[in-house]
C-alpha cells in the first residue's frame, strides 16, 4: 500500500513537471494564435516592452514607422512582391506598437475608420443615385467631390 502511494506521488510530481516546462519557453507566449493579427501584434509589443525591449519615447517608433514606409517605397520601385508584402506586414507590425505606446487599441481604431469610410461611401452611392447616376457613370473627380462634402457634413 505505501509503495502505491509513493509511485503515485512520483508519476503525479512528473507530471507536474512536464505541466510546468510547457507553461513557459518564451515571454512571448500566451498571445492567442487565432486573435486577429493586430491584436497579436499589440500583445506581442506589451510583453517585450515589460522587460524593457521597447523605445524609450513614441519619436523611436514614429521614426521606425517612417524607415518601413521607406523600406516599402523601395521595394515598390523594385517591383518585388515578396519584399512589398513583407514591408507592408513591418507597417502593420509597427502602426500595432505605435497603437500600444499610446494605449490605442488598434481592433477599435481600425473599426471605427471602416465604419466611417463605409459611411463616406455610402453617401456618395446615395448621391449618385439622387443624381440618377450609377458609379460607371461618374467619375473619380466626382466622386472625390462627394467624399469631400461627405465628411464636412460628418463634421457639422
Amino acid at each position: 500500500m505505501k509503495m502505491k502511494k509513493k509511485r503515485k506521488k512520483v508519476v503525479f510530481h512528473g507530471l507536474k513537471q512536464r505541466g510546468l516546462k510547457k507553461e513557459r519557453r518564451s515571454i512571448l507566449e500566451g498571445v492567442p494564435k487565432d486573435f486577429p493579427s493586430l491584436s497579436q501584434a499589440y500583445q506581442l509589443t506589451q510583453k517585450a516592452s515589460k522587460v524593457g525591449f521597447d523605445w524609450p519615447s513614441i519619436e523611436g517608433v514614429l521614426n521606425k514607422l517612417d524607415e518601413e514606409m521607406r523600406e516599402l517605397k523601395e521595394a515598390l520601385s523594385l517591383q518585388n512582391r515578396r519584399r512589398i508584402r513583407e514591408e507592408i506586414g513591418d507597417l502593420l507590425f509597427v502602426l500595432a506598437n505605435v497603437s500600444r505606446f499610446l494605449k490605442i487599441n488598434p481592433e477599435e481604431a481600425l473599426k471605427k475608420t471602416l465604419d466611417k469610410f463605409v459611411s463616406r461611401f455610402h453617401y456618395i452611392e446615395t448621391s449618385l443615385h439622387k443624381e440618377g447616376k450609377s458609379f460607371h457613370q461618374s467619375n473619380l473627380i466626382e466622386m472625390d467631390r462627394l467624399w469631400e462634402e461627405s465628411k464636412k457634413k460628418k463634421t457639422k
